[in-house]
């Protein structure tokens, strides 16, 4: 250390002592009193909790006053007779260093002000100089703090995806006693395994986080280029801009190798990998370089960090078990996976709801099947669609197999649609309830699946086969239809003894009549939203953001960040101690 340095921190503590002369009260007082008594005026400084650094105020988490008013504001973080620093503490900072690991972002907990706190608490103890109790306050609250803030988004996610996605997103995160957990990591020096043992144990979870640091080391070496535009390239032609598609696709490990510059071939390896390439991002795999391959070519790769970071939020929103047996949809990938374990039995396409009527993402319990439905319909269709065509022409009931059931009277009633005044009616005042008969015409097909729930969503057949074949299937009005229903059905049918079998299934499926058969085994039903994962062979996924929920997601990250961020614009204290050489 420098003489300009030692001079410093001795003068610096003289000032405190002399400080300190002037309070009779504190002078008698121990150490330990003296940090404690700091401790609990900090705390009680602001409503919300807030603590002011320099020029600085953080915002602390919510359950810290509680936490010390429980331990009568005693440190924590080191010797409260010597002022040494714990190992906890250390662990605790390097455990911050390395958030990034999880696609979280050190400075969110503290990682900078306590680094220089943690310096100047060492000089103290290197030089045998009193230590100062308000600064040793408050380093032991900003290290309870970053304990407590970052195992609350390890466990639950850094925002509420219910604020964030208001009426669309449903989770029921994990729960932890965060102030508890502190408690016991404290008493039983065990911080660092703590927080490992809140990371989400899901193998899809630690796949993204291996992907991200993949990611990071490729924008630290400067990224990939960007391919220009230019004509549409088909397999077979020639284009200058080959050497650049080569370097591109051989960074993300599409192609082996990078090739000759001077090779304008648009040749059989690159166009394996860019269909490679297009399957990863959810194209069409046609192998051509056209706009839609192009765009997603271009992406920076610090897009796809952050991409990747939004979606390990996401699992930290999910509960501790999705369930051994369940079914998984992703919409932003337009598929169906039935899982057990870790193994998918079974994977189809589905369409799910448009963008003006979003498929929400929740979980429920899958309980029954419906054979030959009724389709009922909603109200906002009812209003938009239906009441349109029944007032041009009221024979359009009859045409589409519609029926009117009234609301209160027996399942064999009907309403005469000719009783009903179609200019004055609304969807809101509408007598009865339209639907639609059983049948090969009916949108619900010939079966739904059924996992009761407050948005009346489910997952269902269709006569509409042909949009299975559409890359982007974005054309229900929030329920999920199905490639193979009789697949899916078999599966959950398979052991039933009086539904189990063949010939029974089949008889089910061309029946007329409605016909329900509960599940004896049901199982959980989870409606997800993955923009960016990591697939079972190593492969990075990646999927437009279809209802534009990646860009949401963002700014409430970015606004939740903003609110707590430690900025060093203005040197407070502490850092112009560290730039002075104290």
């Amino acid at each position: 250390m420098s003489f300009v340095r030692i001079f410093g921190l001795f003068f610096f503590c003289l000032l405190v002592s002399i400080v300190d002369a002037f309070g009779a009260d504190r002078s008698e007082s121990s150490l330990a009193a003296r940090i404690a008594l700091d401790i609990q005026t900090l705390t009680r400084q602001f409503s919300p909790p807030a603590l002011r650094i320099g020029s600085q105020t953080l915002q602390l988490h919510e359950d810290l006053a509680r936490f010390y008013i429980e331990g009568d504001f005693q440190p924590v973080w080191f010797n409260p007779d010597t002022g040494w620093v714990s190992g906890q503490a250390r662990s605790l900072h390097s455990v911050v260093r390395d958030a990034g690991e999880q696609g979280l972002h050190p400075e969110d907990y503290h990682f900078e002000p306590i680094r220089q706190l943690l310096e100047l608490v060492e000089d103290y103890r290197r030089y045998g100089l009193p230590p100062d109790p308000f600064r040793l306050a408050q380093l032991d609250l900003l290290l309870s703090d970053a304990f407590l803030f970052y195992a609350s988004h390890l466990t639950a996610g850094r925002v509420d995806p219910n604020l964030v996605h208001a009426g669309q997103w449903h989770a029921r995160p994990r729960q932890a006693d965060v102030r508890r957990l502190l408690s016991f990591s404290l008493e039983n020096k065990c911080v660092a395994a703590t927080l490992k043992g809140m990371v989400p144990a899901y193998a899809e979870y630690h796949r993204l986080r291996e992907a991200l640091q993949r990611y990071r080391l490729v924008s630290q070496i400067g990224g990939w280029p960007p391919v220009p535009p230019g004509n549409i390239l088909r397999p077979g032609a020639s284009d200058p801009r080959l050497p650049l598609l080569r370097k591109r696709l051989w960074i993300e490990g599409d192609l082996s190798y990078s090739g000759d510059e001077n090779d304008l071939r648009y040749d059989e390896l690159t166009v394996r990998a860019l269909g490679r390439f297009q399957a990863r991002h959810g194209l069409s795999v046609d192998r051509v370089l056209g706009p839609k391959t192009l765009r997603e070519l271009n992406r920076t790769v610090e897009k796809r960090i952050e991409q990747i970071e939004i979606n390990l939020e996401r699992w930290r929103w999910l509960s501790k078990d999705l369930g051994d047996r369940h079914i998984r949809v992703n919409i932003a990938d337009f598929k169906l996976q039935v899982r057990e374990g870790e193994r998918t039995v079974m994977s189809m396409p589905v369409v799910v709801g448009t963008s003006y009527r979003e498929t929400p993402v929740f979980s429920d319990r899958m309980t029954y099947l419906e054979f030959a439905p009724y389709w009922g319909v909603p109200q906002t269709i009812l209003d938009e669609d239906k009441l349109p065509e029944i007032r041009k022409n009221i024979n359009y009931l009859d045409a589409h197999n519609f029926e009117i059931i009234p609301w209160n009277g027996p399942g064999w009633a009907r309403i005469d649609p000719r009783t009903i005044n179609w200019d004055r009616v609304t969807a809101e005042d509408f007598p009865g309830l339209l639907r639609m008969r059983p049948g090969p015409w009916n949108p619900l097909g010939q079966v739904k699946f059924m996992f009761p729930n407050e948005f009346d969503v489910y997952l269902h057949d269709t006569p509409e086969r042909h949009l299975f074949a559409h890359s982007r299937r974005l054309y229900s009005s929030g329920c999920i239809r199905i490639e193979r229903p009789i697949d899916l059905a078999q599966y959950l049918l398979e052991g039933d003894e009086e539904w189990g079998d063949c010939s029974t299934l089949l008889d089910l499926f061309n029946g007329a009549e409605p016909r329900r058969v509960d599940l004896a085994k049901p199982l959980q039903v989870h409606l997800l939203y993955w923009t960016a994962w990591v697939d079972a062979s190593g492969s990075v996924q990646f999927r437009p953001d279809v209802y534009a929920r990646d860009a949401e997601l963002i700014r409430a990250l970015e606004n939740q960040r903003q609110s707590r961020r430690y900025s060093g614009a203005q040197a407070g204290p502490v850092q112009k101690l560290v730039e002075q050489g104290l």
